[in-house]
């Protein structure tokens, strides 16, 4: 049994990595730990379990093994790292950091821990996710010219005689967070065009603010990969209704997935219509559980954690200076 401390109540997806360790007959919750303590003490009392109030305190306990870590996105850093120096395994909520100096600086004090980190990307073990891969790998679409992904929200609306819409207002500390819907929301289309399309040479980024008056709530990038692919990745905290949508297009063939619905127009598939869902992959925690317990090479890699990071640093960048990144 890996006996795991949450820390930090701070993000959204929190309380899912909980259900997740409660659910996992390989986990168990031993402890929480947040940098507001009262949000910490009530976690605590939902999940039956001690909080302690000293990080450190909870990182040299002897029966901790892992942390799971949903911490503001600007103390990842600190808190990786020193969870690294106990020896402790960690799993934690993307974006790992804010620039790659402090990832690639994660990275070197886990390597020489020897635990396993994992960043949750869960939409890399998606089945529609496979697929899109499998039409490229297996020649489908042939020469893939563009990749365009969308995944928003409603989250940033005001309910009608709301001040706020459901996501919390610490979403939008920009100190906090590092950035907003792109940062936060949007890394699920980058990391999937950055797998699809290849290696990114250059960012041109809008980031909007169209409610929020201190970080963007409605963007999109342009990404020119070495491959010659575009890549369009969208996002938004205020968009009601909008489906996810993952589209490749190639000299052969185009895909389109909605939500999960697939389709595919080929010269070189006879049916235009999906004809064989893929089995998804194990999720980010199953995989991280799997690769601590047997040693198991997690799919979601360092080279996707890093890139994703890169983009999202280029982009703030290009959005402040008004002009493409050359990456």
């Amino acid at each position: 049994m890996i006996k795991v401390a949450v820390l930090s109540r701070w993000h959204v997806h929190a309380d899912d990595y909980a259900r997740d360790i409660l659910t996992n007959d390989n986990l168990s919750i031993e402890m929480v730990w947040d940098e507001d303590a009262k949000r910490g003490e009530n976690w605590a009392k939902e999940l039956n379990v001690p909080f302690e109030q000293d990080l450190q305190a909870v990182l040299a306990n002897p029966n901790i093994d892992a942390v799971v870590v949903s911490t503001p996105t600007n103390m990842h850093k600190e808190v990786i790292i020193a969870a690294a120096q106990h020896k402790k395994h960690i799993f934690t909520e993307k974006v790992l950091a804010i620039t790659v100096k402090d990832s690639e600086e994660i990275y070197a004090a886990v390597e020489e821990a020897g635990v396993q980190l994992m960043v949750s990307l869960p939409r890399l073990t998606d089945n529609n996710f496979l697929y899109a891969e499998k039409s490229i790998n297996d020649g489908w679409v042939g020469k893939v010219t563009m990749v365009r992904c969308r995944f928003a929200h409603a989250g940033g609306v005001p309910a009608e005689g709301q001040t706020n819409g459901w996501l919390p207002a610490r979403f939008y500390d920009k100190e906090q967070a590092g950035g907003g819907a792109m940062m936060d929301l949007g890394a699920h289309p980058i990391y999937l065009t950055n797998r699809l399309a290849g290696k990114a040479v250059g960012v041109y980024a809008r980031l909007q603010k169209e409610i929020s008056t201190t970080v963007d709530d409605n963007s999109a990038l342009l990404v020119d990969y070495a491959s010659g692919a575009l890549g369009i990745i969208e996002t938004s905290f205020v968009c009601n209704g909008s489906p996810f949508q993952l589209e490749v297009y190639g000299t052969e063939g185009s895909l389109f997935i909605n939500d999960d619905k697939v389709r595919i127009n080929s010269t070189n598939v006879k049916s235009a219509e999906l004809t064989e869902i893929l089995p998804g992959l194990p999720a980010p925690m199953v995989q991280w559980v799997n690769a601590i317990q047997t040693g198991a090479t997690p799919t979601i890699t360092k080279e996707d954690v890093i890139n994703l990071t890169r983009i999202n640093e280029a982009a703030l960048q290009s959005h402040d200076e008004g002009r493409r990144i050359e990456l």
